[in-house]
C-alpha cells in the first residue's frame, strides 16, 4: 500500500494511546493542516513500515510527507515548514 499523502497534507502513523500523537493532531487541527491518520495497531503492515522509517524503532507519531520523506515526532511548525517548501 502507498501511504504517500497528497500535496499540502501529511500521513501520520499513530496509536490511540500516544500522547505525542494526540498533541500533534490538536496542533495540526488548530493550524488547519490536513492529515490522514493511520493507526499502526489496526492497519496491517504499517507497524513494520514505521520501524523501517525509524531505523528499527516503532516510534509514533511518524509523519510521511508528499515528497516521500518522513519525520519522527515533528512539531507542528516543522510540519508546516516542510509542507511549504
Amino acid at each position: 500500500m502507498d501511504f504517500t499523502p497528497e500535496n499540502g497534507t501529511i500521513t501520520m502513523f499513530s496509536t490511540t494511546w500516544c500522547g505525542y500523537c494526540n498533541r500533534l493532531k490538536k496542533q495540526l487541527d488548530a493550524q488547519g493542516i490536513g492529515y490522514t491518520e493511520i493507526n499502526i495497531e489496526e492497519v496491517e503492515g504499517t507497524a513494520d513500515l514505521v520501524e523501517k522509517l525509524n531505523g528499527g524503532n516503532r516510534t509514533v507519531p511518524t509523519v510521511l510527507f508528499p515528497d516521500g520523506t518522513a519525520a519522527t515526532n515533528p512539531s507542528a511548525a516543522e510540519v508546516k515548514s516542510r509542507l511549504a517548501a
